[in-house]
């Protein structure tokens, strides 16, 4: 009688498969919440316009109503992109060494 392994890779596959099938997982987790992002920052387009239009014709382009639904929406939707891109969008991964080598350099030119 054959003896089955339950094991679904062989031995010396084992570890690159699940890196490989990681990483396929990470990475459409990270396409996924950008399509997010971006249905989201199209929403916010298209009904704020809507509403700023339809506020502003009825009651008036004065004053923070047209504009409170924009402001209040657009601060969930910036910690949205921060949640997506991260905060290395900003500043970068390597600004901090950036920044010290640039003042670093001014100083050289300052005492030339």
């Amino acid at each position: 009688m054959e003896k089955y392994s339950i094991e679904p890779y062989g031995k010396e596959d084992n570890v690159s498969d699940y890196r490989k099938e990681e990483a396929y997982l990470r990475a459409k987790k990270k396409v996924e919440s950008l399509i997010g992002f971006y249905w989201h920052f199209a929403v916010y387009i298209v009904v704020n316009a809507f509403l700023i239009i339809l506020i502003g014709v009825n009651a008036g382009f004065d004053g923070f109503g047209p504009y409170a639904t924009a402001v209040f929406w657009g601060i969930g939707l910036f910690f949205h992109f921060i949640g997506v891109f991260g905060p290395d969008f900003f500043f970068g991964k390597n600004w901090e060494k950036r920044k010290i080598e640039e003042f670093m350099d001014k100083e050289r030119k300052n005492w030339e």
